[in-house]
């Protein structure tokens, strides 16, 4: 049974820093390319950050600079690093298993201005 948990969201100031986790299980997940989504109140799903299984990049334009995605095959997990947080960061963020249907069930990353 493949699951997907994130961690580690929360509320912080804006200017500051979270570190989102999200941990895989019932997959070969050094296989997989992941990806992190986030959903704000009132609009779509939109993709934040992409991660190949060779360790390769790609972040949305609205998020360079900032956030840095990584991932640890020895523990199946992948990250989302997010500094210099704003207000419009504000969301509730997924992982998923790219081109499949196996998303998390999501962590608020609330940020106040």
């Amino acid at each position: 049974q493949v699951q997907l948990v994130e961690s580690g969201g929360g509320l912080v100031q804006a200017g500051g820093s979270l570190r989102v986790s999200c941990a895989a299980s019932g997959i070969i997940f050094s296989i997989h390319d992941m990806g992190w989504y986030r959903q704000a109140p009132g609009k779509q799903r939109e993709l934040v950050a992409v991660i190949t299984s060779g360790g390769s990049t790609r972040y949305a334009d609205f998020v360079k600079g900032r956030f840095t995605i990584s991932r640890n095959n020895a523990n199946n997990t992948v990250y989302l690093q997010m500094n210099s947080l704003k207000s419009e960061d504000t969301a509730v963020y997924y992982c998923r298993i790219l081109i499949t249907t196996y998303w998390g069930q999501g962590t608020q990353v609330t940020v106040s201005s």
